[in-house]
């Protein structure tokens, strides 16, 4: 799960804001149940927008409800932001029936045509980047600032994923004799089931979307349960730009209901493909429904990314790497850093000017305050798991330079806490946190940091900072991760390929090899000439 490089533009970890002007009373239907003020967020000009905040679910072109429905709460403040279709396992089969019949036709539509829509699409994120960046905030409470980069991001995948439409080329291979010929085809693989996180719910859906229209597929896409507006929104857009009814599909559910429709979407045998963006264990679970009918996948998968920072760093350097790699959606992100290297010569100046620079640029707040950095971990169980790693490295010797707490805004914030003394033996050094944690760990040798940076299951991202260049060749090819950021600590781009070694995950997403998770070879062989 990234964020871009053009957040670096942003100004990141500072982000200046614009605040909502106006406060609109709420609908008198599903919003604002009384749980919270609403404040900003209610739908309308000013607020959020109304146009683009669909619950229905989308299938075939038409917005479609069902028969329950589930509340999307707003994190920051707990409050009700609307209800939404709870779909579940029929109305998925349903709805990858129409995605195939959609297949039928869209497979054949030129590549140019193609193109054209998905840029169509991409003109009307643009153009209303704004309100959906507003959705995001509301719903994921991520700085107004940062979800803004995000619809950038996000609409640049369909912006590259149109021009790479054009670039789906096959081959011709000399056989041994002249009477035949070989040819290999490129061709779409059919209905794609696409499941996405909240932590980036718009980006992880055209990242994954553009590439499989652009291959000539047809998507269902399952919303994360915390952050479904995104998706109805896009869809809104995707109706507007021309997609045709039955190529991109929405069905939106609700946590009760996630566990039947991901397997109904695994198992339908209409189904050839399943894209995956979440953690190791659920994907583990799809991976096992998606092997019995042999469906091809690519999956992102949990992290546990390594900062390295060697003696020859720049120091300022690496703890400007530091603050963007690690507090980005306040650490919610699959290659935020988590756990931070530091080898003894530099260790002490890296912890001090780290400490410093939290305290002067962090500023935890609702998304849409202009101050804010730093908004709300997704739910309380995010929290939760953030102490239980505080307080687990705390009893075994941690110490707390910075933070270190529950924020005193609300049940779902955290302090950005920085530790120090921290060893191997602690569950942060070897589990996930995804929270503004940031432990660090000294070490004395290039191997010692390396075999640490290498002892996870998992092998999303790694970063480190050198200013050794014998070192610098010798450390990006020895890190058993996906992506190496040098003396950077934001690597994302829809140029380049994302994705993870060991568990995880499987395939890249983004760049020119995007596409081919989404095309089948297909060899001919001509003879009798």
């Amino acid at each position: 799960m990234a964020t871009c490089s053009w957040l670096r533009s942003c100004g990141a970890p500072r982000y200046p804001l614009v605040r909502p002007r106006r406060r609109l009373l709420p609908r008198p239907d599903c919003w604002a149940s009384g749980r919270a003020p609403l404040r900003t967020y209610a739908p309308g000009p000013g607020g959020l927008p109304a146009a683009l905040l669909r619950k229905d679910s989308f299938v075939g072109g038409r917005w479609l409800p069902a028969a329950t429905a589930f509340p999307v709460l707003d994190p920051a403040s707990g409050a009700e932001l609307g209800c939404v279709a709870d779909c579940g396992a029929t109305e998925a089969r349903g709805a990858v029936d129409t995605a195939y019949k959609a297949f039928c036709s869209w497979r054949g539509v030129s590549a140019k045509e193609r193109s054209s829509l998905l840029r169509k699409w991409y003109d009307l994120m643009i153009r209303n980047k704004d309100d959906l960046a507003k959705i995001i905030t509301a719903e994921s409470g991520k700085p107004l600032k940062e979800a803004q980069g995000e619809i950038l991001y996000s609409a640049f995948f369909l912006e590259w994923f149109s021009e790479e439409a054009r670039r789906v080329y096959g081959d011709v291979i000399c056989t041994p004799t002249k009477e035949k010929r070989a040819l290999v085809l490129k061709q779409p693989v059919g209905v794609a089931a696409v499941i996405t996180p909240w932590n980036f719910p718009s980006a992880m859906i055209t990242r994954k979307v553009g590439a499989a229209l652009a291959a000539g597929c047809t998507v269902v896409v399952k919303p994360a349960e915390d952050t479904p507006f995104s998706a109805l929104a896009l869809a809104e857009l995707a109706n507007q730009a021309g997609i045709p009814p039955g190529v991109y599909n929405v069905i939106p559910c609700s946590q009760r209901k996630a566990k039947d429709v991901g397997e109904a979407l695994c198992t339908h045998p209409l189904v050839s493909k399943i894209s995956f963006t979440g953690s190791t264990a659920t994907g583990k679970i799809l991976l096992h429904h998606a092997a019995n009918s042999v469906k091809r996948v690519s999956m992102e998968l949990g992290g546990h990314a390594p900062f390295i920072v060697f003696d020859s760093a720049d120091v300022d350097q690496a703890v400007a790497g530091a603050m963007a790699s690690k507090f980005r959606n306040s650490g919610q992100t699959c290659v935020c850093s988590n756990r931070f290297l530091v080898q003894r010569g530099i260790h002490d100046s890296f912890v001090k000017k780290f400490a410093e620079a939290i305290k002067t640029n962090l500023h935890v707040g609702n998304g849409f305050e202009e101050r804010t950095t730093q908004g709300p971990l997704i739910n309380e169980k995010a929290v939760e798991k953030v102490e239980k790693h505080v307080s687990d490295a705390l009893s075994k010797g941690a110490t707390v330079v910075t933070g270190g707490k529950r924020h005193q805004l609300g049940k779902n914030f955290f302090e950005p806490t920085l530790l120090s003394n921290v060893t191997q033996n602690m569950l942060c050094s070897h589990e996930e946190t995804f929270g503004p944690l940031a432990p660090v760990i000294k070490f004395d040798t290039e191997e010692e940091a390396v075999a640490m940076a290498n002892a996870a299951d998992v092998g999303l991202a790694g970063y480190f900072y050198s200013q050794d260049p014998a070192q610098i060749w010798r450390v990006a090819e020895q890190l058993e991760v996906g992506m190496v950021g040098v003396n950077e600590g934001l690597i994302s781009s829809v140029e380049c390929p994302f994705g993870g070694m060991k568990q995880s995950g499987l395939g890249r997403e983004g760049s020119k090899y995007g596409i081919d998770e989404y095309l089948e070879l297909k060899y001919v062989c001509f003879g009798g000439l």
